[in-house]
């Protein structure tokens, strides 16, 4: 018997996008089960992240930093929808790409990610994370730069901070790993703070779902809570005793829902 066409289709393509100083490595665990699974995933590494061979000082702007996810967004085929995954920081990166190409993308989703709404600048919710006390991010490393440097201000987590607040659940090997590979990197505010709000017809079009880690010392879940409710999205999920590194602590978990997603946003 022929497709009827009444049979709703599952979003089979799955870009993962990392959170700030992280890489494609960290999603690991997660994109072997989705590959396992049947889906199609796509993991890029951002400019100056992972394996990308750019250092910082070479990335000037939030655009450019995001760059290697939207030429993989725009080479796609003109009949073609994916589902972003926006982990941590890695959600300005997919809102960014949302508003850029929305009718490329099925559904946008936000692992305990930043959500930008579309009245404030982009870096709304993050500043807002900031009103914390600096002690809190413990032995973690910024720095700024003068205008003539030409330079985006830099963050570097250290190990303590790395073991404390984002990895606290997860296996102890994946905390090695994180202390090897993560890189600096740059939160971009200055720019993010210059640029206007994501619009409503394009960004605010695409379907979105976040996904609430119960246990996120980094983003904690009060803040994820009030980003919702400071911009409602299509669907909420939860994942309990999960840290803020989803992606290794509770990868089944993560896949399941992220499954579910794919299922009903084509």
């Amino acid at each position: 018997m022929g497709d009827d066409g009444s049979k709703k289709k599952t979003c089979n393509h799955i870009i993962l996008v990392h959170g700030a100083s992280h890489g494609a490595w960290c999603w690991y665990k997660l994109s072997t089960l989705l590959t396992s699974a049947g889906y199609r995933v796509t993991v890029p590494d951002l400019a100056a992240a992972g394996i990308d061979e750019r250092r910082l000082e070479d990335v000037l702007t939030f655009a450019d930093y995001s760059k290697p996810l939207l030429e993989i967004v725009v080479s796609l085929p003109a009949d073609e929808r994916v589902m972003l995954v926006g982990h941590s920081f890695g959600g300005m990166s997919i809102a960014l790409a949302a508003e850029m190409f929305p009718e490329k993308v099925a559904a946008a989703v936000f692992l305990t990610a930043f959500l930008p709404d579309c009245t404030a600048p982009p870096s709304f919710v993050i500043d807002k994370l900031f009103e914390v006390p600096i002690s809190v991010w413990m032995d973690t490393q910024f720095k700024t730069y003068t205008a003539e440097e030409k330079r985006p201000a830099s963050v570097l987590f250290g190990p303590q901070f790395l073991e404390s607040r984002l990895y606290q659940l997860s296996p102890p090997e994946d905390i090695t790993l994180a202390k090897t590979l993560i890189r600096i990197t740059s939160l971009f505010l200055d720019d993010l703070r210059s640029r206007p709000p994501f619009t409503a017809d394009r960004y605010g079009s695409v379907d979105k779902v976040f996904i609430v880690c119960e246990q996120d010392f980094t983003i904690p879940e009060q803040h994820q809570r009030w980003m919702i409710e400071n911009y409602p999205v299509k669907e909420v999920k939860s994942i309990e005793a999960v840290d803020h590194m989803a992606m290794v602590s509770k990868p089944k978990e993560l896949c399941q829902c992220l499954m579910e997603i794919a299922s009903k946003y084509s």
